[in-house]
């Protein structure tokens, strides 16, 4: 039996381990074409964290080259007793993706409007009378999943996939995201041709809360400009607190999304034109390349993911295996990946492991 130390000196390691695998995915994203595929696999898996996707993304490649799996690409990924829960085993001998799981505390609070008065309770403790209780994040710590070709039993139900003709768009995708765009009170407009937006595709006016798009495009380019637009006007506003100040970052933030939402309909994506990413993620100050690819993928993520969300088309499937149920939206609202896991109070975590997941923490 492991003692206290031991299992934390273990968790440390595996935490150090998914940090590497972390930095180096990251540091591999370098091109356009890359950051176009990072993003392509992000909206097949957009139920997870960009971090979780990258580390899944980097660890299924590795067992496809070892013979683990029979595919590059995985299907649909979930944890072991997910995939039981589904009428279907770990095949003996797969080792699961590591990733990064948030470790969830309990606080209690009297006079929940001020901030100060929060305070964590202990493993089995009970609030007092009167007492508010909240579940908070205060950490991470390692946990798996697996590919379902890593898996046997039940068969796994088809999702309904979109099948589209070249410079098709999807079917009512248009109509979503200018429903969307105008419930954030801007009007959409379709313009004969660029001439009338300075020869841009599109243009979004928060002065004049618009959003044009010219129509001498097909369907498929239209859609797409539509949904750069709206990135635009969700998260760039010049009253977001969130929004960056680098215009670099900014286009690319509103084109990643746009391919996102795209591939998430099964759009074809090759054509979509993305900066050189090393080349707007070191020209901002203050820092590191790493950090910015990953706070922009995860911003990426979570806006596309929200739009997608809203939208009644046909998608693709978000990486959890048709008939999933997560667990309860109490426990699903402290992180977008799975399995939250409450933390002891005999078993905090350590300082040096709070240091080192503190950045991860940022983009679970």
């Amino acid at each position: 039996m492991a003692t206290a130390d031991e299992a934390r000196a273990a968790r440390d390691a595996k935490l150090d381990t998914l940090h590497d695998k972390l930095t180096t995915a990251v540091e591999q994203l370098v091109s356009g074409s890359d950051w176009r595929q990072a993003l392509e696999f992000a909206a097949r898996f957009r139920a997870r964290s960009f971090n979780n996707t990258l580390l899944i993304w980097a660890q299924h490649q590795s067992a496809f080259e070892a013979g683990r799996v029979p595919e590059p690409m995985p299907s649909y990924v979930a944890g072991f007793k997910q995939w039981q829960s589904l009428g279907r085993q770990v095949s003996k001998g797969q080792p699961g993706y590591m990733i990064l799981a948030p470790v969830t505390g309990r606080f209690a609070s009297a006079t929940p409007s001020v901030v100060e008065s929060w305070r964590r309770l202990g493993r089995f403790e009970k609030p007092k009378p009167g007492e508010a209780v909240r579940s908070r994040l205060v950490g991470v710590r390692p946990a798996y999943v697996w590919d379902a070709s890593q898996t046997a039993g039940d068969p796994i139900p088809e999702a309904p996939h979109p099948h589209l003709l070249e410079g098709e768009a999807p079917s009512g995708l248009w109509e979503g995201l200018a429903a969307r765009a105008e419930a954030e009170g801007f009007a959409v407009l379709r313009l004969p041709h660029e001439g009338m937006i300075h020869g841009a595709n599109g243009v979004t006016d928060f002065a004049a809360r618009t959003v044009a798009v010219r129509e001498n495009m097909d369907p498929a380019a239209q859609v797409k400009t539509l949904a750069h637009e709206l990135a635009h006007v969700l998260m760039h506003g010049p009253d977001n607190a969130d929004a960056t100040g680098h215009r670099g970052i900014g286009e690319v933030e509103a084109e990643s999304v746009a391919l996102m939402i795209g591939a998430a309909h099964g759009m074809d994506t090759s054509g979509y034109t993305i900066p050189y990413v090393t080349g707007w993620a070191s020209n901002v100050d203050g820092k590191a390349p790493v950090e910015v690819i990953q706070a922009t993928g995860e911003r990426v993520r979570k806006t596309a993911a929200t739009i997608l969300d809203d939208l009644d088309t046909v998608q693709i499937g978000n990486g959890d295996p048709p008939g999933l149920i997560r667990d309860t939206p109490a426990t699903r609202t402290s992180s977008p990946i799975l399995e939250p896991v409450a933390e002891s109070a005999s078993d905090p975590l350590t300082e040096s492991s709070q240091r080192r997941s503190s950045a991860a923490m940022r983009s679970l």
